[in-house]
Formats: C-alpha cells, sequence, structure tokens
C-alpha cells in the first residue's frame, strides 16, 4: 500500500528531529577506552561511552565503565584520540567524570531538565556499542521512577526506562531530547529482555558531576533506605518517596522509618524527588541528627534520624 502524503510527512518529520539532535549532540560524544588498547581495523574497540559537558574538556560517563581503567583516553568523532584523567567517580549514582587536558573548544552537549520528562517522548541515544564507532538508536522513554541494581551491587535510584536499542558499549553516552538536550546518560540494559534499556537522569548527572569537578569525591550522609517517587492524594496533590526497603542495621531502622512510609520532608526541606533526597544528604554532615517527616497510613509522623556517612567503594 503506497504512503500518503500526510504519512510521508510524519516519517520525514520524525527523520529531521533524530538527524538534528545527532548532528547537534553527536560531535560532543566519544568512545572511552584503555590507552594503547589494540583497534579494531574498522572500529575502535571501546569500553564505553562519554560526552563533553563543558568546552574545556570535562567529560561525563559511567562510574563503572571507568572503573577498570587505570589510563583512559578518549576518541573523538573525528578521529583525534586523546589522553584523559579521572576527576572523580560516584559509584553510588554510577557517574563519573574525566577531564582531557589536552586540547580546547571541545563540543559540548547540553544538560536539559529530566523532571519534566513524559511516557511516550521521543528520545535518542548516541554511542558505541560493541565495538562499532559512533551508533544513533532512537525510541521513546518508557518508564520513570525506576530502581536497578548497579554493577556494584548498590540500588540506582530514580531511573530513566527507555526502548531505545542500547548494547554494552553505551554505557556513558548521552540520553538526548528532541530539542537536543542530555536528559539521561544511558546506563544498562538487561539481558535477554527486549526493548527494556536505562538511563541516569540528568537532574542527577548535573549535580553529581558539579561536585565531583569541584571536589573530587562526594561525601555522602547515608540513610539506609531504598526509595520511589509516588504521589500523595489530599486537599494539595504532590509527591513523595516511599520507602521500599529499610536497611535493617542502618540509620533509617534505628530511627524507626518503615517500608511504605512515604518521605515528605527532611530538615527544612520539602522532598518531592530523589534528586533533591541526594542534594540534602551530599551537603548534611555524617553524624548529625535531623528531623524526617513521613506519611504512615495518612498520618503525618516527625521522627529524628542521624545519618551515617556512606562508605566509599573502593577501585
Amino acid at each position: 500500500m503506497e504512503q500518503t502524503m500526510d504519512e510521508e510527512a510524519l516519517l520525514d518529520a520524525y527523520s529531521q528531529t533524530v538527524i538534528r539532535v545527532v548532528e547537534q549532540v553527536g560531535p560532543a560524544v566519544v568512545s572511552i577506552r584503555p590507552r594503547g588498547a589494540p583497534r579494531r581495523r574498522q572500529a575502535v574497540e571501546p569500553m564505553g561511552s562519554g560526552f563533553f559537558i563543558t568546552p574545556d574538556g570535562y567529560l561525563l560517563t559511567n562510574s563503572h565503565v571507568i572503573r577498570p581503567i587505570r589510563d583512559p583516553e578518549v576518541t573523538l568523532i573525528d578521529g583525534r584520540v586523546f589522553p584523559a584523567r579521572l576527576i572523580g567517580e560516584d559509584p553510588y549514582t554510577d557517574l563519573a567524570v574525566l577531564r582531557v587536558e589536552r586540547g580546547e573548544n571541545f563540543p559540548a552537549a547540553r544538560l536539559g531538565d529530566s523532571s519534566r520528562l513524559r511516557l511516550g517522548q521521543l528520545v535518542v541515544a548516541i554511542g558505541n556499542p560493541l565495538g562499532f564507532h559512533f551508533t544513533v538508536s532512537a525510541g521513546i522513554i518508557s518508564g520513570l521512577g525506576r530502581a536497578l541494581y548497579g554493577p556494584g551491587g548498590q540500588v540506582i535510584e530514580d531511573i530513566i526506562q527507555t526502548d531505545a536499542a542500547l548494547n554494552p558499549g553505551n554505557s556513558g553516552g548521552p540520553l538526548v531530547d528532541s530539542r537536543g538536550r542530555v536528559i539521561g546518560v544511558c546506563v544498562a540494559t538487561i539481558l535477554g529482555a527486549e526493548n527494556i534499556a536505562f538511563a541516569i537522569p540528568s537532574h542527577t548527572a548535573e549535580w553529581v558531576a558539579a561536585l565531583l569537578i569541584k571536589e573530587g569525591r562526594i561525601r555522602r550522609a547515608y540513610l539506609g533506605i531504598v526509595v520511589q517517587s509516588r504521589p500523595i492524594s489530599g486537599p494539595s496533590p504532590a509527591t513523595g518517596l516511599e520507602i521500599l526497603e529499610v536497611d535493617p542495621r542502618g540509620p533509617a531502622a534505628r530511627a524507626g522509618l518503615q517500608e511504605g512510609d512515604i518521605l515528605v520532608r527532611i530538615g527544612e526541606q520539602s522532598i518531592h524527588s530523589l534528586g533533591e533526597l541526594h542534594r540534602f544528604l551530599a551537603h548534611w554532615p555524617p553524624g548529625r541528627p535531623v528531623e524526617v517527616q513521613v506519611m504512615r497510613q495518612n498520618q503525618p509522623r516527625t521522627l529524628v534520624v542521624t545519618p551515617g556517612e556512606a562508605p566509599r567503594p573502593q577501585r
């Protein structure tokens, strides 16, 4: 059956959107591999992907990509190769920052606002899967607020789910919206599952990258809970964080927090997203008590918890 003019126009509009995104963000994407590693004849054999976030050479990627590499180097889309230095990593969000210090005016991608994502939204993934240098796939946002176990066994929360095709080597590459803004950092797929892949939201990546660039690490207070976003019904509908798991030996359990509680406030800050909780804990001194407010069976409860310090995983 021949396509109608409207169908052809729609397909062309879709294609033009993807092409525009790739042309805009593609030059910022790099492959990452150990320095001096052998190359295939037709493709670079990468450990993973990354992308420039500043013109002076700062790169964002996954912690699990860079962790096994002692001396990384990056390859740009135009074939240039540069040595890179690890600035810092945060295994709890599976993010890391590298820097290329030789060169300047690198093409940098722009981080967008992942808190405004909607199910069904068009996204484009750019990376280096399975040794094929610079590959593009497109899909939609198929889930929000997921929790995922990272390579080190830690739970990574508030994850984006997409059906854009990702494979080993895509990790650390950008997930981009139709306006060319990075709204996620590709992180994982589920073996044996079709059309299920995940990315770390840009609102998490932005604050993690800023702290790593400034301090080289994140000294994070620790509650010992696993949470997910959940709407709260009432006269003024809002969103809180439902507690899915409580570490029985952690600070939250000692304070009396329970599975099923919905966290709505910590200290003087209302909590509507995991990013807000991460930001609070990244700046709150471990060992200093803080009040938390939760909804338990639709009733507000206030408890006092003394966060510990999250252990720093060893390289």
